[in-house]
Parts: structure tokens; C-alpha cells; sequence
């Protein structure tokens, strides 16, 4: 009879033991959202690389099919040359010339918005996402200002998608044609990117 309340007894302590761990263990993993991984788990352990791409950015706000579209007007109340508080939404072409029918790459998906009331400086916020070879279905963000009217414009690659998984670079971006009636251009694109 002592070797049975032993036994019950011990099987008590040993599955209240395991109770209290297991709840310890539970509650750390819900007060912890970060928690440090291997690098290799994200293929992280191979060398990083430094690309360069060089396209052909088509924005086409006039004709039949335009690739940019104004989703945001300037509000009226402002006197603005620049066209203040403007947004324009993009679907626009990347290819490997300055000609529409050069080779398409890619797609530059995404916004730009008027943000200065001084000068015509946007926002940029976009994908350039590729199609072409082995960066098909990848992707680099562009975040930035974009000041239209300087000769080399410069912004940041703040990531990207597939093969540019936490990219970091920058773009440099130097307008190649500009109709000042249509507001269509093409703008020359150069991409420094490190990634994996």
C-alpha cells in the first residue's frame, strides 16, 4: 500500500512538474514576437553579391492605354506650380532601350506623389518587378525623393522579393525624353544592389 501512494505520488509530482514547464514554456513564447534564427534558415550564408541593372522607365500618361494615372488630384484651393498633394498611380514598362519596343524587363508597379510646394520634387514608392530571366517573379523597392528637374536623381532600394530578399542600394535615375505637353517620359534607371 506504501509503494502504491509512492507511486501515485510521484506521478503527481513528475506531471505537475511537467505542467509547470510546459506553461513556463507557452507563456515565454507568447510575451516573446522576436526571437533570434540562423542565417542559414534564410540562405542568408551565401556570399552577398553587388548588381548592377540598367532600363528604361516608360511613363505614359497620354494616349489610349496610359501606363500612369492621376488617382489623387491636386486639391483646387492650392495655388501650386507643382501640382501639390498630386498622386499618380504606375504600371510603366521597364526595357532594356529608351524605345517602347526595345525588350520589356519588367514593370515599375506602384505610386509617385507631388510632395514639394517649392519645386516639382515626388515621392516615389515602387517595385520594379521583373520578368525577365533568372530575376523572373523578383522584385526591388524603390522609397524616395525624386527631384524631376536635376540632372541625376537619386534614391534608395529599401528591399525587395525573391531572388533581392533584404536587398540594399540605391537608384540613379536621369531623365532620357520628356514631352512637356503629354507629361509622357522615359527616364534612364541604374541600380546598384547588394543581395544574396
Amino acid at each position: 500500500m506504501a509503494t502504491n501512494h509512492f507511486l501515485i505520488f510521484m506521478s503527481f509530482l513528475l506531471l505537475s512538474c511537467h505542467t509547470l514547464t510546459f506553461s513556463a514554456t507557452a507563456e515565454e513564447e507568447e510575451d516573446t514576437f522576436v526571437r533570434p534564427i540562423d542565417r542559414k534558415l534564410l540562405g542568408l550564408n551565401k556570399k552577398e553579391k553587388l548588381s548592377h541593372f540598367r532600363f528604361y522607365w516608360h511613363d505614359i500618361l497620354s494616349g489610349r492605354n496610359p501606363t500612369s494615372v492621376a488617382v489623387v488630384p491636386p486639391p483646387l484651393k492650392l495655388n501650386s506650380t507643382t501640382g501639390f498633394g498630386l498622386v499618380n498611380m504606375i504600371d510603366n514598362p521597364l526595357t532594356l532601350g529608351p524605345t517602347l519596343n526595345s525588350k520589356l524587363v519588367g514593370r515599375a508597379q506602384g505610386f509617385y506623389a507631388s510632395a514639394s510646394q517649392s519645386e516639382i520634387d515626388l515621392l516615389m514608392a515602387m517595385n520594379f518587378a521583373f520578368i525577365d530571366g533568372k530575376y523572373n517573379g523578383s522584385t526591388i523597392t524603390i522609397l524616395g525623393r525624386n527631384p524631376v528637374f536635376h540632372k541625376v536623381r537619386e534614391m534608395p532600394v529599401i528591399g525587395g522579393s525573391g531572388l533581392f530578399r533584404f536587398a540594399r542600394g540605391y537608384g540613379e535615375a536621369r531623365t532620357h525624353w520628356f514631352d512637356y505637353k503629354s507629361g509622357d517620359a522615359v527616364i534612364e534607371y541604374n541600380v546598384y544592389v547588394f543581395h544574396y
